[in-house]
Formats: C-alpha cells, sequence, structure tokens
C-alpha cells in the first residue's frame, strides 16, 4: 500500500528546501571496498559506554568475531572485518577530532570468516531476536548510533503501533539510503519482518520522500501482498529524515518535549540499520560495513561505497580521485549536520555516512553580522522553537532561560544557520550550550 503525499499531509512545520546536490551520486550503483593491508577498529562507534579490547596483541582474528564488548548496558560490541593478526591496541585519532581506543588488524586478506548461530525466524524467541541484533553489534546508522536491540525493546507499558523505517535521506549529497533501497530492496523487507516479529499488533511504515521516485516504486512491489508494511510517499523537504518530523508526516503524532518516540507508540530506524538487523537474524552476519557517500566537486569519481568498517578515510578519498588539498571544507557526515574534518587518517566508523570534499564554490564561509530580528529562522524551525533566542541566551551563558525556552529539545538541523541573513552561526552557538548542560548534569 502506498500512502501518496500532498503538501498539506506528508509532512511537517517549517523546514527548508536546500539544493540537494544527489546528481553527484544518485545514480551510480554501491562499490566494494576492499581493506588495505590493516583495519583499525574503534572501540566506541556507539552513544553509550565504550568497548573493551577482548583479544590482545598477536592474536590471530577472524572476520565477524568479536574483539571489543561492554557489560554496560548503553553499549554494542564491534568485530572484526578482516582475518589476521592483532597488530597493535591504541588510542587514535576518530572522525570527530578526538582520540579513542582502537583495535588495529593486519590483513592477511584470505578472509575467512565466522558467523553467528542463529536458527528460522519462526523458531526464535523475542529474547532470541534482541540477543542476535545486541551480538551483532547493531546501532543507529542514520544518526547518533544508539544500539538498536535497546530501542527495540521498550518497557513493557509502551504500547507500539507503528515501526518507521526512514528512507527520507533528507541531507544534501547523501544517497546511501537511496541505493540501498534500489538495491536490496529484499534485505529491507527481510529486516522490518524481523521487527515486526518483536511487535505483532505494530505496522511498518517505510517512509520515502517524493524526489525518489525509483525508490518509492521499487519498495512498493518489494511489500506487494504484506498486509502490515506500506510505504508514506513524503514532501521533499529538510529535516523530513529527522526522527520527530518523519514520525509526524507519517503517523501525524508528535513527541512531547523531554519524551521518546516510543512514548507515543512509534520506533524509527534506519533503512541501512533495518537491512542489517534482517542480515543479522536471519543469516548470522554482524554488523561488519557501512554504505558511505563520497561526494562534492573535489572529487572525479563520486561514488556510494560499501566499506568494511576500519577503512581509512583516506584510502576513500584516493579512490575516488579526491583533491582534499584543493578542498575549502573536508566534512565528515552531510553539510547540514556533519562536521568539518582537520585529518583524513581516520577510521571508518558504524556511524560514518559521507565524506564530502567541497569547493570554494560549494562552502562560502561568510562572517557572521548582528541580528536584524527579521524572525525567518522561527518560520523554519521544524520544533517550533525560537533560534535568535537560543542563540542569545547560550552565548550569555543564561542556562535558565536556555532551559526554559527548550533549548534542549533543538534537533541542530541547521535550517536556521541556512536561512539567516546576518549570517549568524546559531545552530553552532545551540550545539554548545547544549553539550555543556549534558556534561554538566552527568558530573
Amino acid at each position: 500500500m502506498v500512502k501518496e503525499a500532498n503538501n498539506l499531509s506528508n509532512t511537517f512545520h517549517g523546514g527548508i528546501h536546500p539544493r540537494y546536490s544527489k546528481e553527484f551520486t544518485k545514480e551510480i550503483p554501491i562499490r566494494e571496498v576492499i581493506p588495505g593491508e590493516t583495519v583499525t577498529i574503534l572501540m566506541q562507534q556507539h552513544i553509550g559506554a565504550p568497548c573493551k579490547p577482548i583479544v590482545k596483541v598477536g592474536d590471530s582474528v577472524l572476520v565477524g568475531q568479536k574483539i571489543g564488548d561492554s557489560e554496560a548496558f548503553v553499549s554494542s560490541p564491534v568485530h572484526s572485518t578482516v582475518s589476521g593478526v592483532v597488530k597493535k591496541i591504541a588510542q587514535v585519532l576518530q572522525p570527530n577530532g578526538s582520540k579513542g581506543e582502537a583495535v588495529v588488524i593486519a590483513n592477511d586478506g584470505e578472509y575467512r570468516r565466522l558467523l553467528m548461530e542463529t536458527k528460522p525466524l519462526s523458531e526464535l524467541t523475542k529474547e532470541e531476536i534482541l540477543h542476535l541484533i545486541r551480538e551483532a553489534g547493531i546501532v543507529g546508522l542514520g544518526g547518533a548510533g544508539f544500539p538498536t536491540h535497546i530501542k527495540l525493546n521498550p518497557p513493557a507499558d509502551k504500547k507500539i503501533d507503528y515501526i518507521l523505517i526512514n528512507g527520507a535521506e533528507c541531507e544534501p549529497y547523501l544517497t546511501s539510503d537511496h541505493r540501498i533501497m534500489l538495491e536490496e530492496p529484499k534485505a529491507l523487507i527481510n529486516g522490518l519482518e524481523v521487527i515486526l516479529t518483536l511487535f505483532p499488533n505494530a505496522q511498518g511504515i517505510i517512509g520515502i520522500e517524493d524526489n525518489k521516485p525509483d525508490a518509492i516504486e521499487m519498495i512498493s512491489k518489494a511489500i506487494a501482498g504484506k498486509d502490515r508494511m506500506s510505504v508514506c510517499v513524503m514532501e521533499t523537504k529538510y529535516p523530513q529524515g529527522a526522527e520527530k518530523q518523519l514520525i509526524y508526516s507519517a503517523t501525524k503524532r508528535k513527541v512531547p518535549s523531554g519524551k521518546l518516540p516510543a512514548d507515543i507508540g512509534c520506533i524509527v530506524d534506519n533503512v541501512d540499520t533495518t537491512v542489517a538487523i534482517g542480515k543479522a537474524v536471519l543469516e548470522g552476519i554482524p554488523l561488519l560495513r557501512r554504505i558511505i557517500t563520497m561526494s562534492g566537486e573535489m572529487f572525479d569519481q563520486p561514488a556510494n561505497y560499501s566499506v568494511p568498517l576500519g577503512v581509512s578515510y583516506r584510502q576513500l578519498i584516493e579512490m575516488s580521485g579526491g583533491h582534499p588539498e584543493e578542498a575549502v571544507k573536508i566534512i565528515h557526515g552531510g553539510p547540514m549536520m556533519g562536521l568539518a574534518m582537520f585529518d583524513y587518517d581516520v577510521p571508518v566508523m558504524k556511524t560514518s555516512s559521507c565524506i564530502l570534499l567541497l569547493s570554494e564554490k560549494e562552502a562560502a564561509i561568510c562572517q557572521e553580522s548582528a541580528c536584524i530580528r527579521c524572525g525567518r529562522c522561527t518560520r523554519v524551525c521544524p520544533m517550533n522553537l525560537l533560534p535568535l533566542e537560543l542563540d542569545r541566551f547560550a552565548r550569555n551563558d543564561d542556562e535558565e532561560r536556555f532551559l526554559r525556552y527548550h533549548g534542549l529539545d533543538c534537533i541542530e538541523c541547521g535550517s536556521c544557520s541556512y536561512v539567516c541573513p546576518a549570517k549568524r552561526h546559531l545552530v553552532h552557538a545551540i550545539r554548545v550550550k547544549k553539550r555543556a548542560l549534558m556534561a554538566k548534569k552527568r558530573a
């Protein structure tokens, strides 16, 4: 079943229409990447407690072998993506610029595998399915990397009505989820069937923006005859793929301030996360790779790559004919929510999604000027916040009013900064204040 889009229904308040720049890669099939001589597997590739290495230098490992784990409730194990020998365990630079512990493995080039034990879906209990998802190291692949086995196990008093699969991919340049929907529709549906097994009374909705008609057609055919699955065609608008905005567009339910989607009967998973769930539960394959978009005018061969975790960003840039020395900005992630990088000798991790090499034309760096109180930022804010006021409170360190004006509800989409005629760094100021408040709360 397909729920058609119109401007009055399958969308949300606010939002913007930036240049999407998806033409670089949307027509190019996903390419496989072969790791180099070593891979560097980070011990923290998720929200929560970092893993501890459970191997030591000199140990032999197999593809799919667990090499890091934690006893903490919010955590997710990591696995080797090559067969070979553990070369060292060290602190290394991560894509976000900080340092973290990693296991470096010398690749023997043989790719000998170790699969998890599983059995037919009809024979698995809910607890066994969740255990397989946890042991596979699956986390949210559309954003922050929250452990999926926790998300799919809400408290017993939370009645889940909708499982929403996020195929919006509204961030400019990114086309990895689009390609997955075109190339692996059966794997996506298999993953959704696993999730729906956990929630027998829920409906599965796959949300896709109307600028992807080929994906809409492909997925609609793949779910033909499946009564508990439907495609929701949504208006193309940024940030349509943000969790709360996707939920409202597809169900008209609003997530209250301070609450989670499960509180209103919804769970949201990314397209690639859903594919990973299916492969883990049905085939015993842990999360070993990411589909990464390499895009921007400073690439000779922009493309989407299936990349084993631990491969160097440098290798990917070289494979795509990148010219980082000529780029004005190198971004890890998309242009709206990604982070600028100062070093690309860093490993691919579970939350990697895109590497952008932007030219001066693509990444104009503007100087701030005084706010003219035009209200554009307020009109486009998808969370109905007052970005100009939150910016002022953040810069003045006014914590009380920042919280009273729901500053922690900001999803950091960057829509306010995008439309600001004064080029105020609104989202940056708000993000910094949010991080400071959250750190203070944890202390």
